[in-house]
């Protein structure tokens, strides 16, 4: 998502953009990654006046290119468990050479800025620009859907289901708050490694609904009461400006970049479902201060709407550009 309206930004703005991408699915996605960045060795790249690898992606490259981190691997990693963190941490190996190999590395928060200095020790300074979304897409989409009618107090999160995302803790808070809520539903967008486990322990309020369209998740967002991420490690978290964008007010842990993207939410005590739980029956109780919040969040969300981030992004590439061309051929 980050990616492709970044691109979109810069298309608007008169650039060309072009996104490389894996074509060949392997079993293993990793795999397919490490194969995808190696093929990139035998492609001419030299028609392009910038090169930017995301992540792990140009490790591999000769050519003069910029990073720019989502997240750092090595540190979401530490939170996973079994065959996904192997697969984790075989990623943050490579991005840790793309890293020490770019002419300048881009990373999304300082929490995520300050986790690549601990554990890539790299030779430059991280500069930070931050997640963007476009606004006009989001407001003309939850303009053209309605809310599903309901009587229930309906908590949201939108996820990818990996252990550090903490949907456990939400269904644990869920399970004791549904005695005292009885119309509590909470509803959980994303698939990942984690499913099998989370549908066992979910209690009857909890509706899986998978991945969904754009149209789908617009419809989500805005027949929620509350949007709640109970991530322990957030490198950034783009589905707190969509729940902002949304009008919705917002739950978050304080760990990762939530209290850095979303100051103004609800923080509770992250890994405890008693704190979350306390956090989802004071916004239920609460309709004035969950008003104050969701407000706070639109105001918000402004500063990193597209055209604004994409500026932004596009200064550090002119920068690179004029420090790099005379000397080298990109």
């Amino acid at each position: 998502m980050g990616i492709d309206t970044l691109a979109r930004a810069l298309r608007d703005a008169g650039h060309e953009v072009e996104i490389l991408q894996p074509t060949l699915p392997a079993p293993i996605y990793t795999l397919e990654r490490i194969r995808y960045n190696h093929a990139l060795r035998l492609r001419d790249l030299k028609a392009y006046e910038l090169i930017v690898g995301f992540d792990m992606d140009g490790y591999a490259l000769r050519s003069p290119h910029v990073v720019a981190l989502k997240g750092v691997l090595a540190d979401e990693a530490f939170f996973e468990r079994g065959l996904t963190r192997r697969l984790m941490l075989l990623q943050a190996r490579c991005e840790r050479r793309n890293v020490h190999r770019a002419s300048r590395i881009l990373t999304t928060s300082a929490y995520s800025a300050r986790r690549l200095v601990e554990l890539y020790a790299p030779s430059q300074r991280p500069q930070v620009v931050p997640e963007l979304i476009d606004l006009h897409r989001w407001r003309e989409l939850f303009s053209s859907v309605e809310p599903r009618a309901t009587d229930r107090f309906v908590v949201l999160t939108v996820a990818r289901l990996y252990r550090r995302k903490r949907i456990d803790v939400l269904l644990a808070a869920a399970a004791k708050l549904s005695r005292d809520l009885p119309n509590l539903e909470v509803r959980i967008v994303g698939q990942g490694p984690e499913e099998s486990r989370l549908r066992a322990m979910a209690p009857a309020c909890a509706v899986f609904r998978g991945t969904l369209s754009a149209q789908e998740l617009a419809i989500e967002y805005r027949g929620c009461d509350v949007f709640c991420l109970p991530s322990v490690q957030e490198g950034f978290g783009i589905v707190l400006l969509e729940a902002m964008a949304a009008g919705k007010p917002i739950i978050a842990v304080r760990a990762g970049a939530a209290p850095e993207v979303a100051a103004h939410a609800l923080l509770a005590e992250p890994d405890s479902p008693d704190a979350l739980g306390a956090a989802i029956h004071r916004l239920w109780s609460d309709r004035v201060l969950a008003a104050e919040i969701a407000q706070q969040g639109r105001r918000m969300v402004m500063q990193y709407d597209a055209p604004i981030i994409a500026r932004r992004f596009l200064d550090v590439a002119t920068d690179v550009v004029n420090d790099v061309a005379p000397t080298a051929q990109w």
